[in-house]
């Protein structure tokens, strides 16, 4: 309880009337974020998902930039709190029910709808072999006495759910297919719905909408080359511009969050890219460290479910001469956490080692990662037909 004091007495007379012990708020921003604990890197806080706008939290303390929310009776976690507002309108209820869920698609998409009394917080995760989508959501007890599912669905197997705690229903969504290509959740109105994407009727790269994102730009340099010279969003654009170059030669559709030295927030790019929904994304960086030694080509992914398309782009890197820095998960980079397309961070090489930077400026590299980066991308298409 260390800040609750500062709660206190900071809110309206109001909202200290609603509970001796939490704040009712509703979240704020498009991507409120929740974190798992208040830990740091320069990443920030490990991200527990994003929530959609008008989500009741229950504030119960404060520290630095973040509050504490208790999600549920044995669930908690952290919000920045420019991305919440303090809602004095609304009371709290002693319990908060589900009811019906129906199970059906249309032309683009599958959809699972939960009707609940509010709209409350939720996580979502995905599983792999055989390809799952799990939804806990929290602060609620199971009223649902039947799921109606629509031949409609394409995509979906089955939805089920189970009452795990007190105040936890988990929601199970198998898929058909073994990959994953994305999905979102979001409200409408006091429905949660999963809107599930499909697979593409045709697994080949010049029928795909492929993202290409070139990190950094503008204010944010990124990281600077061992010689002082070669900054990060310099080239990332120069690698992005080659990759759009070739995949467009291949007959691929692209979208590129970034065509000029400018600054773009990474939360602006994450909602420019849930507008596009590109099959695919490609996020561009180069590594660097305190050890001028360490060198070689890295992939990163958040979601087990797009790992596969990172370790493909590794394996094709990793024909160029370049060492092999590895394949890393769980990564909480911000343009890795969107689980509404399959992506992956590709760092084809290190700036702060002298070997690797002057592979970095040579532009029959550039062209060369371009390449490897497009079979890197059909090799996964091909292992994912099943």
């Amino acid at each position: 309880m260390m800040a609750i004091i500062f709660l206190l007495t900071t809110f309206t007379t109001a909202a200290q009337k609603q509970n001796d012990s939490f704040l009712l708020a509703r979240t704020s921003a498009r991507l409120a974020m929740l974190a798992y604990s208040l830990g740091e890197d320069r990443f920030g806080s490990a991200k527990l998902g994003y929530l959609d706008t008008s989500v009741l939290l229950k504030i119960t303390d404060s520290s630095k930039q973040l509050y504490h929310v208790q999600l549920s009776k044995s669930h908690k976690a952290y919000i920045n709190k420019s991305d919440i507002r303090i809602d004095t309108s609304t009371t709290d209820r002693p319990f908060y029910l589900t009811s019906s869920f129906s199970v059906k698609g249309d032309e683009l998409y599958d959809y699972v709808n939960i009707s609940l009394d509010e709209k409350l917080p939720y996580k979502s995760w995905m599983e792999v072999n055989p390809a799952k989508i799990f939804l806990e959501v929290y602060g609620v007890q199971s009223n649902t006495n039947w799921i109606t599912q629509l031949r409609s669905v394409k995509e979906i197997k089955e939805v089920y759910f189970n009452q795990t705690e007190d105040d936890v229903v988990k929601v199970t969504i198998e898929l058909k297919h073994k990959q994953h290509w994305g999905y979102s959740v979001y409200y409408n109105k006091n429905k949660l719905c999963v809107r599930i994407r499909r697979r593409p009727s045709t697994l080949k790269v010049n029928k795909l909408l492929i993202a290409v994102d070139a990190g950094h730009g503008g204010s944010n340099d990124g990281a600077v080359g061992v010689t002082g010279k070669g900054l990060e969003k310099t080239y990332t654009l120069r690698f992005a511009n080659e990759l759009e170059k070739y995949l467009k030669k291949k007959g691929a559709a692209v979208f590129m969050t970034r065509t000029s030295d400018t600054t773009i927030d990474n939360i602006d790019r994450v909602l420019m890219l849930q507008d596009a929904m590109p099959d695919v994304l490609i996020s561009l960086h180069f590594n660097s460290s305190t050890n001028a030694d360490v060198k070689g080509a890295s992939t990163y992914y958040k979601h087990i479910g797009f790992r596969s398309l990172s370790t493909a782009i590794l394996n094709r890197l990793l024909q160029l001469d370049v060492s092999e820095f590895g394949n890393i998960g769980s990564y909480n980079y911000t343009l890795n956490a969107p689980t509404d397309f399959p992506n992956t961070l590709v760092e084809a090489a290190f700036l702060s080692d002298a070997e690797d930077e002057k592979k970095i400026v040579n532009p029959r590299f550039q062209k060369a990662v371009a390449k490897k980066i497009y079979k890197g991308i059909k090799d996964w298409l091909k292992s994912v037909k099943e």
